[in-house]
């Protein structure tokens, strides 16, 4: 633990924002320019999980100077320029900042990996001045955790997730020592950013158990209070949204009552705080648990509740999201008109496109998630035809760094093609979520594939179908 005066001397000093990096940023939505950076990341061969986020981060100042990764991405985006013209301070001014005694932790009980990383070590940002799952260490971060999500073992799973912010100190999250400051907020908030990141690329499965620990941990500093109330509000949300994550992986994962419960907690702390942004939230996706769960009617009252949360944030693609949850209700009530005149809504709303008011955690939310949620509905409703038409949509608009989803909407479009009538086509692309199972673990997309191999079995004779079933039936069980 750092003393009171090494903290204050650095957590207190407000930041400079980057009026350059704004600049370029233009008439463009911190989501669509995070786009643009993980494309100019793939352009050079880096890896980088820009997300808006991040890049709020950068103009708000919070992040002084980016890390290698980035800085390459930078530059190749912008030819000629070097990084002070991008806004941001020389590495040597931040880098020997705020120096520690060998060994002494940062100030929170959530690991911050941006403390053992070769680039930061001796160094400690109020902001941390790396992004925290982009290391230059961190290059092998996919065949690792592939590893240890498809080993199944605990243990191995623990050792893959440690360096990506994971870990916690128990004990102090049991007995905090002193209130919380804004290292802790940001620690918390960081590590919400990656477990949605993991998930996006790996699935729930192999997640959900250790992703636990850190909610404890929030929890813990929240009981501990904090310094100042802003941070206490901090505190308050990151615990809300690491509440909501925690149950989507639970959700995810098949453990349904879990994940009720958690959202549940998120929902207790957003009134308490009067946080209608985390309200919104935690009713999104108790309104999609409902409907997962076969409680249709309650699905549409969490959404409607949702929209009502959400109606004063300002943000039109929010709404959207909340009028395809509303959507997937009315469908599972077998409500046609109910379910169109959602979706009207949903798809009026999105045409509106960003804003700055969009939450940090639609960054999911494109045109290929709508596209998606829409053919789950058609598929609801038996609608075979339309609804593959929109998950093949889905699949092809998909980012490639949401592996999950891609392999998700390819396991509705599988389905969707088996219970149309085409079993040659669904065949072949239920091969393609197979190739996607090396990389994804999700005990949802296994439920889908083995309901439409039940549906297959009688078109064995139809081409690629008996190797898809051969296929299918070797994969390991869940567990």
């Amino acid at each position: 633990m750092e003393s009171s005066t090494a903290t204050s001397s650095q957590s207190e000093r407000p930041p400079r924002p980057n009026l350059a990096f704004r600049r370029l940023r233009g008439r463009r939505s911190p989501a669509e320019f995070a786009a643009l950076v993980r494309r100019a990341a793939r352009e050079i061969g880096e890896r980088v999980s820009c997300d808006a986020r991040y890049i709020g981060r950068v103009e708000a100042g919070e992040i002084r100077c980016p890390n290698y990764a980035y800085e390459r991405v930078f530059l190749h985006m912008f030819p000629g320029r070097t990084l002070a013209d991008l806004g941001f301070a020389p590495r040597s001014s931040v880098r020997g900042r705020g120096a520690r005694p060998a060994g002494e932790a940062p100030p929170s009980c959530i690991t911050s990996p941006a403390s053992t990383t070769s680039e930061t070590r001796g160094a400690h940002e109020p902001y941390d001045t790396q992004d925290p799952y982009d290391t230059h260490e961190n290059h092998e971060e996919s065949d690792v955790l592939r590893r240890a999500f498809m080993t199944g073992g605990g243990a191995t799973v623990a050792a893959a997730l440690g360096p990506f912010g994971l870990t916690i100190d128990a004990a102090a999250a049991d007995r905090p020592s002193r209130r919380a400051g804004s290292g802790e907020a940001s620690a918390l908030e960081e590590a919400v950013r990656r477990i949605r990141l993991l998930d996006d690329r790996h699935g729930a499965d192999g997640l959900y158990r250790r992703a636990a620990a850190p909610l404890r941990a929030a929890y813990a500093l929240l009981d501990a209070g904090a310094t100042r109330q802003t941070t206490a509000d901090r505190l308050h949300s990151g615990a809300g949204e690491l509440a909501i994550s925690v149950g989507w992986l639970a959700h995810d994962s098949g453990r349904f009552d879990d994940a009720r419960s958690h959202y549940a907690e998120a929902l207790a702390t957003a009134r308490m705080t009067g946080d209608d942004a985390l309200e919104a939230h935690a009713f999104c996706n108790t309104a999609f648990l409902a409907r997962d769960a076969g409680r249709p009617r309650e699905a549409v009252r969490a959404a409607q509740a949702a929209q009502r949360a959400g109606r004063s944030l300002g943000s039109a693609r929010l709404m959207s999201l909340l009028a395809l949850r509303e959507a997937g209700g009315w469908a599972g009530l077998a409500d046609r008109t109910g379910c169109e005149q959602a979706l009207a809504r949903a798809q009026a709303l999105y045409e509106r496109g960003h804003s700055d008011a969009d939450p940090e955690w639609m960054s999911f939310y494109g045109e290929a998630e709508l596209e998606g949620l829409e053919a789950q509905c058609w598929s609801t409703l038996g609608d075979w035809p339309r609804a593959a038409r929109h998950a093949r949509r889905a699949a092809q608009l998909q980012d490639p760094h949401f592996t999950r989803n891609i392999a998700l909407y390819t396991a509705e479009l599988t389905d969707d093609l088996a219970r149309g009538g085409r079993p040659d086509e669904a065949a072949s692309a239920g091969m393609r979520v197979l190739d996607l199972l090396d990389q994804v673990q999700s005990s949802r997309i296994q439920t889908m594939l083995a309901g439409t191999a039940r549906v297959l079995l009688p078109h064995r004779r139809a081409s690629g179908v008996s190797e898809f079933l051969e296929r299918h039936a070797s994969l390991p069980r869940p567990v």
